[in-house]
């Protein structure tokens, strides 16, 4: 197996992005993947070098050991909504992925993308990287237990907590304003970041490493606009031509902060969800609605 600089674990919807930017920087890039069915459709760059492989399954990984990547970009889904499911996913497999770079000494960098999930804690602070995290549920309870695996790392780590994200088929907010039975009972505080501007910021993150700076342990990744979502939901339905309710008071969520991703000189393309969601809306958006119904 060649070699690679970045290796990518869990090219899916968000590590394909990521691994068709690095490709298309020069990057030489290699990926994981569980199935190999529909690659293409989200590897763009032949260049890519994509590898059959079960985190949770050891004996499948041993193609990894050939490779001697600078960075690791750790970004799996978990199959299911379950303690078993996450501890596989992101504790175990991480753990799983980390024991086949034991004797790669080109390793400088593993980027663990994780989640803001991991704030269970019902507060009106602002949360930024200087809180501490209190999981309020399973899920995030194994992540932020995956992103103390870094902490034992003889290279360094980043915990990457990632907000929702939405953009090209993450579409629940849009199918959410199409109509007022399916907006929420509670008008939360919400945020948000778009897939582009996630990949874009772990690609940023990677040339960073590659011109000998050491990023944070970790960030919290998303927009710059704190806002409730009833609020998103008007906009769209106003933008969708559908029906509304009346906005209740804020009351519940989290609210974030981005100061240290900004800090690193890092710009958003979609700094809040009105260029994010403007990006995804059809020109006719009443066929938009037709279609959704």
């Amino acid at each position: 197996m060649a070699e690679a600089k970045v290796l990518i674990v869990g090219c899916g919807d968000l590590g394909s992005a990521v691994a068709n930017q690095l490709a298309q920087l020069g990057i030489k890039t290699a990926g994981v993947r569980r199935s190999m069915q529909s690659v293409q459709v989200g590897i763009a760059n032949q260049d890519v070098t994509i590898i059959p492989a079960d985190v949770t399954q050891p004996i499948t990984l041993k193609a990894l050991t050939s490779i001697h990547p600078e960075v690791i970009v750790y970004c799996v889904a978990a199959n299911g909504q379950s303690d078993e499911e996450y501890k596989a996913a992101y504790v175990d497999g991480l753990r799983n992925v980390l024991a086949t770079q034991n004797d790669n000494a080109k390793l400088r960098h593993v980027l663990f993308v994780s989640s803001t999930r991991v704030y269970g804690q019902e507060t009106d602070v602002l949360l930024n990287e200087s809180v501490l995290p209190i999981p309020a549920d399973f899920g995030g309870e194994r992540l932020l237990e995956a992103e103390k695996l870094l902490q034992a790392l003889s290279c360094n780590g980043t915990a990457l907590r990632l907000s929702g994200i939405y953009g090209p088929g993450r579409l629940r907010m849009l199918s959410m304003a199409k109509s007022p039975d399916n907006w929420p009972q509670q008008n939360s505080w919400s945020n948000r970041i778009h897939r582009d501007d996630a990949a874009a910021f772990i690609v940023f993150l990677i040339q960073q490493v590659f011109a000998g700076k050491i990023p944070l342990e970790c960030y919290i990744v998303t927009d710059s606009k704190l806002v409730a979502q009833y609020e998103v939901l008007d906009w769209l339905a106003t933008q969708l031509h559908a029906n509304k309710p009346g906005q209740p008071a804020v009351s519940g969520g989290k609210r974030l902060g981005n100061q240290a991703m900004l800090a690193t000189g890092f710009k958003l393309q979609y700094p809040d969800y009105k260029a994010g969601y403007q990006s995804l809306l059809p020109p006719d958006s009443t066929q938009y609605v037709s279609m959704t119904l």
